[in-house]
C-alpha cells in the first residue's frame, strides 16, 4: 500500500541483530573505534600541518584522505551509537536520504582521492625530475577541489530526484542509510538505475582501473631500475593497492546486495556492514602508520 506522507515521515532502522540484548556492546565498540579514528587521523593531520617539511603534495593527499576518513565516520557512528541506545531504532525518510548522500559522497571521494595518490606516485617515480613542475601548489589545490566536488555532484543528483517518491516501506533493513533505502520506494525508475550505475562507472570502477594501470606502469618501470627504487616504489604502492582492494571489496558487496537484491540473513547483512565502517578506517589508519 504506497504512503504518501511528507519528508517527515519515520522510517524503522531494522538491521541490528537484538540490539536490546547487545546495545552496550555495540555502543562502546563503535565508541572506542570512532574515538580511535578521530584521535589518530586528527593527530597525523595537524603534524602534516604544522611541519613545513610535509607540506609536499604526498602528505597533502595522505591529509585529504585522512580527513575524508573522518567525515565518512561522522556520518555514520553518532547516529548507531544512539540508535543501539535507543528504544526504537528510527530516522526520517529526509534525514536517511542525505545520511545516504553523504556516505556515498564520501566513498565515491575516496576512490577519486586514492587515483590522486596514485598518480601524484607515478610522476614522484617514474618523472622525478618533472615532478616540482607538474605537482605545482594550484594542481595540487585542483586535484584536491576535484575529488571532492565531481562526486558529490554526480551522487546528488538520484538523492534529490528522491525526495519526494512514494514509499510502500517503512522498514529499512540496514543499520545506515545506503542503497538499501530505495527498496522502500513503491517504483524504482529505471532512468535512475541506469544514472546510479555511470556514477558508479566514473567515480569508482575508472579511478581504479586507473590506479591499477598507474601502478602497472610503476612497477615495470622500476623492475627496471636497482633494488633501492624498487624498493621504494614497493613501501609506497603496496600498502596503497591494500586500502584500495579492502574498500573495493566491501563497497561492491553494498552496491551487489541491493542491486541483485541477494537474499542473505540479517546477521550476515549485519556483520558485512559492520565491516565497511568498523575496518576500512582502521586499515587507512594502518596505511598512514607505514608511511
Amino acid at each position: 500500500m504506497m504512503i504518501s506522507e511528507t519528508n517527515a515521515t519515520i522510517v524503522t532502522i531494522g538491521g541490528y541483530v537484538e540490539v536490546e540484548k547487545y546495545k552496550f556492546a555495540y555502543f562502546f565498540t563503535m565508541l572506542l573505534v570512532y574515538i580511535f579514528i578521530i584521535c589518530s587521523n586528527v593527530t597525523i593531520v595537524c603534524l602534516i600541518w604544522i611541519h613545513q617539511n610535509l607540506h609536499e603534495p604526498m602528505y597533502i593527499f595522505i591529509a585529504a584522505l585522512l580527513c575524508n576518513s573522518v567525515l565518512f565516520s561522522s556520518v555514520i557512528y553518532p547516529k548507531m551509537m544512539i540508535d543501539v541506545l535507543s528504544e526504537k531504532q528510527v530516522i526520517t525518510i529526509s534525514a536517511c536520504l542525505f545520511q545516504c548522500f553523504l556516505y556515498y559522497a564520501f566513498s565515491c571521494s575516496e576512490f577519486v582521492l586514492l587515483a590522486v595518490m596514485a598518480y601524484d606516485r607515478y610522476v614522484s617515480i617514474c618523472k622525478p625530475l618533472q615532478y616540482p613542475t607538474i605537482m605545482r601548489k594550484r594542481t595540487v589545490i585542483s586535484l584536491l577541489v576535484l575529488a571532492w566536488l565531481v562526486p558529490t555532484a554526480q551522487v546528488a543528483v538520484p538523492v534529490i530526484s528522491n525526495i519526494e517518491t512514494k514509499l510502500c516501506n517503512l522498514n529499512f533493513e540496514g543499520i545506515y542509510c545506503n542503497n538499501l533505502i530505495y527498496k522502500l520506494h513503491c517504483t524504482m525508475s529505471k532512468a535512475m538505475s541506469i544514472y546510479g550505475v555511470v556514477v558508479l562507472i566514473n567515480v569508482a570502477i575508472l579511478p581504479v582501473f586507473f590506479i591499477l594501470f598507474t601502478y602497472a606502469k610503476i612497477f615495470v618501470i622500476t623492475y627496471r631500475s636497482c633494488k633501492e627504487v624498487r624498493k621504494k616504489a614497493a613501501e609506497t604502492c603496496l600498502p596503497h593497492l591494500f586500502v584500495l582492494i579492502n574498500f573495493s571489496c566491501l563497497l561492491t558487496y553494498d552496491v551487489v546486495t541491493v542491486k541483485l537484491e541477494f537474499d542473505v540473513s540479517k546477521t550476515v547483512r549485519l556483520i558485512m556492514t559492520l565491516q565497511v565502517v568498523l575496518y576500512h578506517p582502521l586499515v587507512i589508519q594502518s596505511y598512514m602508520d607505514s608511511k
